[in-house]
């Protein structure tokens, strides 16, 4: 049954509103965490130090939304150098306050800084002589009067047309979260591979940590043929050993070039005798190569931006010493 205009009107109208009211939360939260720019100061600097400084572990408190926040702050840290956990508050005063040693540091979040849950325990975290850090939008606030160092997150307004639901405050409190984790990541000097030995399952460890020695192709599964080899010789090797390419190597196993599958539809038009024409003058020379030790998400990255499908191993003298192709990064689970 086909529409008619009249009742496709209100169906448009509607999709605008919803375009509208969505581009307008993301300019009131982006303009929230704009804001922070004023509130790295020597606050920041000393939440930094004293995190930095902790020989325990960060403990970081959230009741409702805050706590949700909290759990993520506690796990970017924990992954980025910075050994944390999270605790709900109100389980903490039923005993797991008991996780909160003297070598700690205490991480609290709160918007208005009044939560009853962290009022609480707040003699008891002091009674530890623990540091206390405090995020909150509220300075005046209970909580950030008792903290050792207090981080504004405060917002112009919440991004919930009611003022209600915690929208760019939770925004503003991660952000803020962030920025403290990533800024210790650089102070404390952690590196690319400290992250992969935190994140060892999945894509990202892989990534991270998978060389490229672990992966290619070595020994007699090498495609290859000496520079003397003629065209039907390089074909038969790059069909058994099936890379889509062979290298073209000198006595000493110098690499000397490479011959592709592209290269032989290149070359194809100009109806080379498969019998009598020498690989050499049709290999490419100066071909892109790439170290046993490097890491194989780096092998991807040069397969994308040459836009090629394989590549040739070589060591530090510049011999032969592996392949590997598209089909290898697949399996090792890279791409």
């Amino acid at each position: 049954m086909q529409m008619t205009q009249k009742s496709v009107v209100p169906h448009v109208l509607e999709a605008q509103k919803l375009k509208q009211l969505g581009l307008a939360v993301i300019d009131i939260e982006a303009k929230a965490v704009a804001a922070l720019s004023a509130r790295i100061d020597a606050n920041f600097v000393q939440a930094c130090q004293y995190m930095l400084a902790c020989e325990g572990r960060i403990v970081v408190l959230g009741m409702g939304k805050s706590g949700h926040i909290g759990g993520k702050i506690a796990a970017t840290l924990a992954s980025t150098g910075s050994p944390a956990f999270f605790v709900h508050p109100g389980e903490a005063s039923h005993g797991d306050l008991g996780m909160i040693t003297e070598k700690d540091v205490v991480l609290a979040l709160s918007n208005s800084g009044e939560t009853d849950e962290i009022l609480t325990i707040l003699p008891l975290i002091k009674r530890l002589g623990v540091p206390l850090i405090a995020l909150t939008g509220n300075p005046p606030s209970t909580l950030a009067r008792a903290a050792n160092v207090h981080v504004n997150v405060s917002v112009a307004q919440e991004a919930c047309p009611l003022g209600l639901a915690p929208t760019s405050s939770t925004t503003a409190t991660l952000a803020m979260g962030d920025a403290l984790a990533v800024a210790m990541l650089e102070a404390r000097g952690f590196t690319a591979e400290d992250f992969a030995r935190s994140h060892p399952g999945g894509r990202l460890g892989r990534r991270l940590l998978l060389l490229i020695k672990d992966i290619m192709h070595t020994g007699t599964a090498i495609p290859k043929v000496q520079e003397n080899a003629l065209l039907k010789e390089a074909l038969m090797e790059m069909s058994r050993k099936g890379l889509g390419m062979t290298a073209v190597v000198d006595a000493q196993q110098a690499l000397l070039g490479v011959f592709t599958d592209g290269d032989l539809r290149r070359h194809l038009d100009e109806q080379v005798n498969v019998h009598t024409t020498p690989i050499a003058d049709l290999m490419t020379r100066h071909c892109k190569t790439i170290h046993p030790e490097k890491l194989a998400a780096e092998a991807l990255q040069i397969m994308e931006t040459y836009k090629i499908n394989a590549l040739l191993v070589v060591d530090d003298q510049g011999t032969l010493v592996g392949a590997l192709n598209m089909h290898d990064l697949l399996r090792a689970g890279v791409v």
